[in-house]
């Protein structure tokens, strides 16, 4: 372990005046390690095992294999999970990582144990003393024991990142989890020569003299104490797609030889490496006027990392564009995360009808239910255009209702083995964006043929059920029809009929409706739908489900420019939950049916349980926090965090607060193939999208329709199906994530053109010199650092076991006293968000609370 690590960098340690306080040793530019000395070549990287070791080293249990997962914050950090679900397994630095990127699926060795990190040294009644910065890596410092816990009770949080829930590393990604539960880690002082008293969790302190003991050989540490860490020994996939979005420089050294053919590549991304890229695939005058290309965006894709050199070979694919744009931006975030954008081949598109307009034939609607008469209507966002699900209410004579879903039936369309088929099963998902959709199937499709529009025939799958108006279903039925929706509802309007339930619409205030409907009969509708999915909500919840609504920030776009003009926390309503009711009641109703069916092949989605580790840990804050949940089962945590607030106007904030808290330990839902998942206790979860938005749905189509003896059972070998099924997780967590970095992207534009903004915040996470709000008016958490505040002095304590920094602001005039302000968990405050100047980056500062 290489005392390098341990450097402090100081401009992260601005001292405030006055107060003493405790510095987190951070680590420096790691980026020269390892430098090989000039003239001769050494290998800095192992050379990889070869297959046949790889394969049986893992079926001897001797090596390991997982996800790499790479700290976008600390990029020498990386993690893999360890197969028992116990504590991740962590890959100290560059050269452990062995030129593995994040995603890829790698095989690892474990070191020795004198070389396991330790998470606290071993637990006592007195003050632990920490060791010198350079005695240790800087991750273990200051390492100690909560009080409570020393006498034995082992339960306090692991404090190693593994809050790496979805590779999200917007502000607060893998490492935020573990600052925010784990605040009693890296309370050590610096060394300035007198005794720094610095108060953590059971007050740290040590002296100028070296009289604390060495952190304990890792071999005398129980487990619980230990982290395992790993080298990378072999790349067994390559998930990461290779391509980098950055910037383009000279070589420093302007008489190598090197500086004649080649440039440095600089990914944004510092998890990616640096790269030597030709300068033939450069500007033409790049060299000659380099600084015309400082702001300039361009794509990389790495095609080597040989043993012996600190930085890939690149090969410049494109200029983008100036960073901070939105389309260069844009197109560098698909490309990253493998997007496919490019338009549909020839191919592809010859398998859509060519004689348009398309009418169904004949001898099509004869093997159909005719629903066309029938009060069909769709409710989708306003601006949505690929309309895939319909609904219908109609009343029994016998008080009863006949309730319908209707979904697009994309599977007459695109049709097994066919160019389409392949594409579409390659895109695996459609990718919304803030400004537009990179579609799964071409634009005929999805906004025409595909599209339940008003007034037009459409073929569909249906389920139909007899339900009582208290939401109990009587029976049901499945099968392929043709409807024609008589209107096409935003979530807008059917809300307005929910709010207003006696109001009379006038055709003015709603869209264009089919003769053969009146307002009248689909308001009634839209009303009954209501009320029973009120009822199945509730019962629902009785029956344990769980939600988690993350506030989603959603933008208004300049029609001419498409720069964002505002943005606003979209709100979710009764009409949402009326649509993701009875398609919830679709999806389990076609699980079954096709589970039934088709035992083997049969492709369902499952929530896999929460992620034991990060639910102990916030088990343990929550305890910290005096905040009573029950986490016994999905149900009795919906209760709590429904019930945990009191009613004033703040309590929708502190639910905000811990419902992204409680967000990190849960897992994506993923697809299976129940052939191949043996346990069938891990499908009990059953819920399916039903939308054709993803290549899995139309695999469900056509499991569906041959179920249904409309035709032939599907041609895929479950095995096929489980492949398909990873690919698809693998292209719905890229294509989640490319969301979420795209409203980044309009937030931090929104912010440069219209900022500095202003809004409440409430405290989500208190650190010893930092802490991490969420900004209320955004739904955007920053973190908001004590030294870049002017501040006399700050200082960190535990009152009871809650986290509290006090801040000392510098009074506005000098006969003023120095305000304190006291930042703990669900502290409101007001902040400032601001551009930095840089492309796209921007901060929080707080706002100086007001004297009086």
């Amino acid at each position: 372990m290489n005392n390098s690590d341990s450097r402090i960098n100081p401009r992260q340690l601005g001292t405030p005046r006055g107060g003493s306080y405790a510095a987190v040793p951070t680590s420096g530019d790691r980026k020269n390690r390892n430098k090989p000395t000039r003239g001769r070549k050494k290998s800095i990287f192992e050379a990889y095992m070869s297959k046949e070791d790889v394969s049986a080293g893992l079926k001897r249990g001797e090596l390991i294999q997982g996800p790499l997962r790479i700290n976008p914050k600390k990029y020498h950090e990386a993690f893999i999970p360890s197969p028992d679900g116990t504590r991740d397994i962590f890959i100290d630095g560059v050269v452990a990582r062995n030129r593995a990127l994040n995603g890829d699926i790698v095989v690892v060795k474990l070191l020795p144990k004198e070389q396991w990190k330790v998470i606290k040294p071993d637990g006592s009644d007195k003050e632990t003393e920490a060791t010198h910065e350079s005695d240790v890596p800087e991750d273990v410092l200051g390492t100690c024991v909560p009080r409570e816990t020393a006498k034995g009770d082992a339960k306090s949080p692991d404090v190693i990142i593994e809050a790496q829930f979805d590779d999200n590393d917007a502000e607060h990604g893998q490492d935020h989890l573990q600052d925010t539960l784990a605040d009693d880690i890296k309370k050590v002082s610096l060394d300035t020569g007198e005794k720094v008293k610095a108060v953590g969790i059971c007050g740290v302190h040590r002296t100028k003299q070296d009289d604390g003991p060495k952190v304990n050989d890792p071999r005398l540490l129980p487990d619980k104490f230990l982290q395992r860490t790993a080298k990378v020994v072999y790349i067994l996939e390559k998930k990461h797609s290779r391509a980098a979005t950055g910037f383009i420089k000279l070589l420093a050294d302007k008489n190598s030889e090197l500086f004649r053919r080649c440039a440095m590549f600089s990914p944004v991304d510092h998890r990616v490496p640096r790269a030597y890229v030709s300068l033939a695939d450069c500007p033409p005058d790049f060299v000659t006027r380099p600084e015309d290309y400082s702001n300039m965006l361009f794509i990389c894709r790495i095609v080597d990392w040989k043993e012996d050199s600190n930085f890939a070979t690149g090969q410049l694919a494109k200029s983008l564009g100036q960073a901070g744009e939105i389309e260069p931006e844009t197109e560098g975030i698909l490309t990253e995360y493998g997007v496919d954008f490019s338009d549909f081949s020839p191919e592809a598109l010859e398998c859509l009808p060519q004689s348009l307009p398309w009418v169904i034939s004949p001898g099509e609607m004869a093997k159909r239910r005719d629903l066309r008469k029938e009060c069909i209507f769709t409710i989708d966002p306003s601006t949505a255009k690929d309309l895939d699900d319909a609904l219908s209410c109609k009343q029994l004579p016998d008080g009863n209702f006949e309730v319908g879903v209707h979904i697009a039936d994309v599977s007459y369309f695109v049709l097994e083995e066919t160019a389409l088929d392949k594409v579409a099963s390659e895109r695996a998902t459609s990718v919304y964006l803030v400004q537009k959709v990179i579609p799964m199937l071409p634009k005929l499709l999805c906004e025409e043929l595909c599209s339940l529009n008003p007034m037009r025939d459409r073929l569909t799958f249906s389920v139909m059920w007899k339900v009582t108006p208290e939401g109990k279903i009587l029976d049901e039925w499945f099968g392929r029809t043709v409807i024609c929706s008589c209107v096409k509802l935003s979530y807008d309007h059917a809300q307005s009929m929910i709010e207003s339930p006696g109001k009379v619409f006038s055709p003015e205030e709603l869209p264009p409706v089919s003769p053969q409907h009146s307002i009248a009969e689909i308001q009634q509708a839209v009303l009954n739908l209501h009320r029973i999915a009120q009822h199945l909500r509730k019962q629902r919840f009785i029956d344990g489900a769980l939600r988690l609504d993350q506030l989603k920030l959603s933008f208004t776009l300049d029609q001419e420019s498409g720069m964002p003009q505002g943005c606003y926390i979209y709100q979710y309503r009764d009409s949402n939950k009326l649509v993701e009711e009875f398609m919830l009641l679709a999806n389990m109703a076609v699980a079954h049916q096709i589970y039934r069916s088709f035992p083997e092949q049969a492709l369902l989605r499952r929530h896999p349980p929460p992620q034991t580790k990060l639910l102990k840990d916030l088990m343990e804050f929550c305890n910290q926090v005096g905040l009573d949940i029950d986490f016994s089962s999905a149900g009795t945590l919906h209760k709590s965090l429904n019930e945990t607030f009191g009613a004033d106007k703040y309590s929708e904030a502190r639910k905000e607060v811990l419902t992204n808290m409680f967000s990190r330990p849960m897992q994506m839902a993923l697809y299976f193939c129940t052939g191949v998942l043996e346990d069938e206790t891990l499908f009990r979860h059953y819920a399916l999208n039903v939308p054709f938005r993803r290549y899995a749905d139309v695999i469900v189509h056509r499991l569906l329709s041959a179920s249904l003896g409309a035709s032939s059972p599907i041609k895929m070998e479950k095995e096929a199906i489980q492949r398909q099924a990873d690919h698809c997780n693998d292209r719905k967590m890229a294509s989640k994530r490319v969301q979420e970095l795209s409203a980044d992207l309009f937030f931090a534009i929104f912010v440069r053109e219209c900022g500095p903004l202003e809004s409440e915040a409430m405290v989500m996470g208190v650190l010893n010199e930092a802490f991490d709000v969420l900004v209320l008016k955004f739904g955007v958490q920053k973190r908001i650092y004590c030294n870049a505040l002017p501040l006399l002095g700050f200082h960190f304590q535990k009152v009871g076991r809650k986290p509290e920094l006090t801040l000392m602001w510098e009074p506005e005039k000098p006969e003023q006293e120095s305000v304190p302000q006291v930042i703990t968990i669900f502290t409101l405050v007001e902040v400032m968000l601001t551009s930095d100047g840089i492309p796209l980056k921007y901060s929080a500062l707080l706002k100086r609370p007001s004297s009086e």
